[in-house]
């Protein structure tokens, strides 16, 4: 008899542990928010972010014209970082482009 009821306290104590093992899985499994924003949101703030490098490189490299700054790396960086994200801004321009082209040659 003892021995039924402590297997079958063992056997109740496992279930719970279980239980509340998938609840901690489930509330970690939450349903994604809705988009915030939408393609043209997004496009926006990444030729904003663009636009503030370029600014950045702009004023980089007028300060080290102007001597006022030496920092030769930080403005070799700071070039590079601007040439990379109008390079990747134009080839996402190209496959926007390219993207509108196919969209016209398309017959309903």
């Amino acid at each position: 008899m003892i021995v039924k009821s402590v297997a079958m306290q063992a056997y109740q104590n496992a279930l719970k542990i279980q239980s509340d093992a998938q609840g901690k899985i489930a509330s970690n499994f939450k349903k994604p928010a809705a988009a915030q924003g939408g393609f043209m949101d997004a496009l926006k703030g990444n030729l904003e972010k663009v636009n503030d490098l370029q600014n950045e490189k702009s004023s980089l490299a007028t300060s080290f014209a102007a001597g006022k700054d030496h920092n030769v790396h930080e403005l070799m960086i700071t070039l590079q970082k601007a040439g990379l994200a109008m390079s990747m801004t134009s080839a996402v321009r190209s496959k926007i482009m390219q993207s509108y082209q196919e969209l016209t040659k398309l017959q309903f």
